[in-house]
């Protein structure tokens, strides 16, 4: 199955209705080709890897592969068939090995994992029973799981989410690399604008109206914002490698104290990946194969750190969270889009979603699926960092955790990319996440002076690790550890 056919949760102009179509029959035939979709996507990712590759581990941050396979079937079994059903497919004892809170990535290598053969029959096995669950279940509004069909849709973007993580695994994998069978992207386009002013004003954040959104992404709620100016497009390479060239790297003057100390510590002195071959030329490595840097691409694989001090160079700060949202879905009239083109589902014409390329888009390759602002690339191709800290909305509880990532990467597909995504970092300000197609963190920048209550920092290119939420305009990036950001300022 071709991932961009799987079809949209929601037909256009639906809010979130528990039956697209009309039917619960129609729902559950949306279920099962989203489930269908995903899991192709998986097995896809790995059938080319001979089994060593599959069960080792490639890096500590990181599990061996065949544990993420075999995971995504363990989840799926404890809530589309034990949750729902009080139904079993495999022994209880996989419930432990295969829980993520248990089993930190480091010692997941030592587990008593199945193979990878055992690996796919065994979700094999649970698919067969969950959509014979499927056929009979009701959709009860009442109930917590099945209303809207909600327990299918986190298990559907709870799979794609480890793709994403496959992905970065592949990234980091040593030897001859991994070599997706892919086309190139859509060619980019020269930008004439390079940021665009949004209007201040109030508009509506967050969703109360997608059925399958989680809790963090709950409810939508009124946000009140200065104007403010924002870049059209994620931060480029082309632009990021002139922070390095500057000597950005070695001067504190760009740099928080903690961004600093870890720049020492580290020994950063360019994004993650890449490297300098002589004057003026630089290579970066792309699942194990070195390339010519693509000066048009969003930057990828910086963490927050980086992100922040290339916005400050550049005489920006990172956006907020809610002026990425506002920028990237609310209309100049008040209305709030789906996505960023409007509420038509994603097509190849619109973004770079399902890891279509294995890699970020050049900025400029989708003017259709500009905001009505003019933002270009607020879904796919990378995660953006913002300045905001990773917190629950009003009316949630929960504690403060990480920077938010904003945008969806180009690993994601349909049914979890709208613009009411929010993405926690999963390292530390310091992390450079390892990635290569479709969902590190970048950025978009504002200028430099903050809003009232925020950092006053400019924006930058990073993947999240503690601290701001990933969505910066500067730069955007593909796959995780490529952090990408888009820079906004006050508009005097």
């Amino acid at each position: 199955m071709d991932l961009d056919d799987a079809p949209p949760l929601y037909p256009k102009g639906t809010p979130t209705p528990p039956h697209p179509g009309g039917t619960p029959a129609s729902l559950k035939q949306t279920i099962a080709d989203q489930l269908e979709a995903v899991r192709h996507r998986s097995l896809a990712l790995l059938d080319p890897l001979p089994e060593p590759d599959l069960v080792r581990q490639h890096s500590p941050i990181m599990s061996p592969l065949v544990w993420d396979l075999a995971h995504v079937g363990n989840y799926e079994e404890l809530w589309l068939l034990e949750a729902v059903a009080g139904l079993r497919a495999g022994p209880k004892s996989l419930d432990d090995v295969y829980d993520a809170f248990q089993h930190s990535r480091a010692e997941r290598g030592a587990l008593p994992l199945l193979g990878p053969a055992e690996a796919r029959a065994y979700i094999a096995g649970v698919r067969t029973k969950a959509l014979d669950v499927l056929d009979r279940v009701e959709f009860l509004p009442e109930h917590q799981l099945l209303g809207n069909a909600y327990v299918y849709g986190m298990v559907v973007q709870h799979e794609h989410q480890h793709d994403e993580t496959m992905l970065a695994t592949l990234q980091l994998m040593e030897g001859e690399g991994y070599r997706p069978q892919a086309p190139m992207p859509p060619r980019g386009r020269r930008i004439d604008t390079p940021e665009v002013l949004v209007e201040g004003g109030p508009f509506e954040m967050g969703t109360s109206l997608e059925a399958w959104a989680y809790d963090n992404e709950r409810p939508a709620h009124t946000v009140d914002l200065p104007p403010f100016y924002i870049d059209t497009t994620p931060v480029t390479n082309r632009f990021y490698l002139r922070f390095v060239e500057d000597g950005g790297y070695d001067d504190p003057r760009w740099w928080s104290e903690a961004g600093w100390a870890h720049r020492q510590k580290a020994g950063l002195g360019a994004p993650q990946f890449w490297r300098k071959e002589c004057e003026g030329v630089w290579t970066r490595l792309r699942f194990g194969w070195r390339e010519d840097l693509s000066l048009n691409e969003p930057v990828c694989h910086v963490c927050f750190y980086e992100a922040e001090a290339y916005a400050r160079w550049a005489g920006k700060r990172l956006p907020t969270e809610a002026e990425w949202e506002k920028a990237a879905s609310a209309e100049p009239g008040g209305g709030k889009r789906r996505y960023p083109w409007g509420d038509a589902p994603p097509s190849p014409e619109l973004a770079n979603l399902g890891q279509r390329y294995f890699r970020p888009a050049p900025v400029g390759a989708y003017p259709q699926g500009a905001s009505p602002w003019g933002c270009e690339q607020m879904i796919g191709d990378v995660w953006e960092w913002t300045s905001s800290p990773f917190t629950p909305y009003r009316g949630i509880t929960g504690s403060p955790t990480r920077s938010i990532r904003r945008s969806s990467s180009s690993r994601r597909t349909g049914s979890g990319c709208c613009v009411a995504a929010r993405g926690p970092p999963t390292l530390p300000p310091s992390g450079r996440r390892s990635g290569t197609g479709t969902s590190p963190s970048g950025g978009r920048s504002s200028p430099a002076s903050a809003a009232p209550g925020t950092p006053e920092v400019p924006c930058a290119a990073s993947w999240p690790t503690s601290g701001p939420t990933s969505a910066w305009s500067p730069c955007s990036s593909p796959l995780p550890g490529r952090c990408c950001a888009r820079a906004t300022n006050h508009a005097s």
